[in-house]
């Protein structure tokens, strides 16, 4: 595959906390401090106070030379002339680094504050340990074979920076929390080529991809092996966190689509990815917003498409699936309830929205108004949810149950159509007002998903709706605002870019309905623009440009699954 591009995907490898990234010095995000442009050593940690640890130099006679980056799964390597150092992780917390004809320097990258408690002590010869306090970890900086100098300086009560210079030979770095390591690792060449053997393997077993979209889909398979992280602490699962740049969380809808995109390579792996956001469930039913390995976000939560999740396991990979439907079970009727319950403050029967953040839609136009919002994906989610509980429910020989869930399905439809279909289409009023903010959201249209429940009529309508050029149809695909109507914005988040979520459920939605033509050009539409943009967290509708994280799994997922329908 074309090397890594530092600017935009991280070099890391599955397990792992740490990373490499490039940086311009520009800053521009609240997310990448205005640091000196180069080559950082990185963690992704949750709670970092900043990811950037340490400044990453190749250094002759004491100063800096320029060097050139090749990234690839296996290898980062910085040349320079006359020099080289090359850098891999054999394992998720070492990385082992083989330096010649130059020293490879790393500078600690925290800035100055009053109180400063990160510190480098000396544990032995060419041993030393790194507690990064911003960070909450520790690292050991050893050699095997060549030498390693530390400028450490203390001031009265503080360190004042940290500099190590690893000399010609071979060196570590290893993560750690609490009881230091040995310090004693295998020869550099028996471990050369592990990690890139590990994801060699990972890549065979991939989703295919049409040949045009091969480098693509090498790119997209890396991007979400090597954004897995082991478990640790809060998370008892191994994880694909959204990216290992700065969105280094778990959100609990976006985990639904990098589970699917490895359902049918690693069944047990997507469960992980599944079931994840479940460990943190309270007692009420509700998830988290968000979770990490050190914390989990309750300010908001994210939209019920678990039911709609599951149902597409079993048509990817019933056999792997089956059996597991136990465990989601009481979990997800859990889930369900707690909308029905906590999210009804008119008590209407129809659940609503406290905040844009709660629809993963976070500044759609029918939050415009206010909130809370009665939204129409919501709803739909729930119908379909609860369906997929009188399912399983069914399978496991629960056959009342099953037949509540079905009643309250059809129920809620009911109610749905009486209170949310008007004039033609669906609307997201403000609760109990039943004012609709002004705009013309995608998010309307996710109804659609709700495919053959739908009247004959309505359905008719959605598809004619969503297939109008120029509405929300574009030539690179679903636009989340009307790029005609007044709210639109390029750049705005959900008021206009394409985004993963609704372009796989539609194109889905689209093909469920008989419309492959239209569900094939959409997936085409996104896989040619992640071809040319990379893996952004979304997408400019009339012109494509790639906006905000440039390597995030739910992007990379939605391709392969997209790619693997273009086959």
């Amino acid at each position: 595959m074309k090397p890594l591009n530092l600017h935009q995907v991280p070099f890391s490898r599955f397990g792992s906390y740490m990373a490499f990234s490039m940086f311009d010095g520009k800053g521009g995000r609240a997310e990448i401090p205005s640091i000196p442009a180069g080559l950082y050593f990185r963690t992704i940690r949750g709670n970092a106070a900043q990811r950037e640890l340490f400044r990453v130099e190749l250094v002759r006679n004491g100063e800096p030379i320029p060097m050139t980056i090749n990234a690839s799964p296996a290898s980062l390597i910085l040349k320079a002339e006359g020099a080289q150092a090359t850098l891999v992780f054999p394992e998720p917390d070492i990385l082992q680094m083989k330096v010649e004809g130059a020293t490879l320097r790393f500078t600690l990258a925290l800035p100055v504050r009053p109180y400063r408690y990160e510190f480098a002590i000396p544990l032995g010869v060419n041993r030393w340990q790194m507690n990064i306090w911003p960070n909450i970890h520790n690292y050991l900086f050893t050699t095997r074979t060549g030498s390693l100098t530390v400028t450490a300086p203390w001031n009265g009560s503080h360190c004042d920076g940290i500099t190590a210079d690893f000399g010609p030979g071979e060196s570590a770095i290893e993560e750690f929390r609490s009881t230091c390591p040995t310090g004693k690792y295998p020869p550099f060449d028996e471990i050369m080529g592990r990690a890139g053997n590990l994801f060699a393997d990972w890549l065979k077993r991939t989703l295919p991809a049409p040949a045009e979209y091969g480098e693509t889909r090498e790119l997209a398979t890396y991007i979400n092996w090597a954004t897995v992280v082991n478990p640790c602490e809060k998370l008892t699962r191994p994880a694909m966190y959204m990216s290992k740049n700065w969105m280094t969380n778990i959100w609990s809808w976006d985990h639904c689509f990098n589970a699917l995109a490895l359902a049918k390579a690693d069944p047990n792996l997507a469960w992980d990815q599944f079931m994840v956001m479940f460990d943190f469930q309270d007692v009420d039913g509700a998830m988290p917003d968000s979770v990490n390995d050190r914390m989990a976000l309750w300010n908001f939560v994210k939209p019920p498409v678990h039911g709609w999740t599951i149902t597409r396991f079993l048509r990817r990979n019933e056999p792997a699936f089956a059996d597991r439907l136990k465990e989601a079970y009481e979990p997800l009727a859990r889930w369900t309830n707690w909308w029905m319950e906590h999210r009804d403050s008119d008590g209407d029967g129809i659940p609503e929205y406290n905040h844009g953040n709660d629809s993963g839609w976070d500044n759609a136009t029918v939050f415009g108004d206010g909130c809370p919002v009665e939204a129409s994906d919501l709803t739909t989610y729930l119908i379909i949810q609860m369906d997929t509980l009188a399912d399983i429910a069914n399978r496991l020989g629960k056959a009342a149950e099953s037949s509540k869930w079905k009643e309250k399905s059809r129920a809620l439809l009911e109610r749905f159509m009486k209170h949310s279909w008007k004039n033609g289409r669906f609307v997201s009023p403000r609760s109990g007002s039943h004012a609709v903010a002004p705009g013309d959201s995608l998010i309307d249209w996710m109804p659609l998903i709700l495919g053959s429940r739908l009247d004959s009529d309505t359905r008719k309508i959605l598809l004619q709706e969503v297939s109008q050029e120029g509405r929300f149809l574009t030539r690179h695909g679903l636009a989340t605002e009307n790029p005609a109507g007044k709210f639109y914005v390029s750049d705005g988040y959900w008021l206009g870019p394409i985004w993963a979520p609704p372009t796989l459920m539609l194109t889905d939605a689209l093909t469920e309905a008989g419309n492959t033509a239209l569900a094939g050009r959409l997936a085409r539409s996104y896989c040619d623009i992640c071809a040319r943009e990379g893996f952004a967290e979304n997408f400019d509708a009339l012109t494509g440009a790639g906006y905000r994280d440039r390597a995030y799994t739910w992007t990379s997922s939605v391709f392969l699954l997209l790619a693997d329908t273009l086959k």
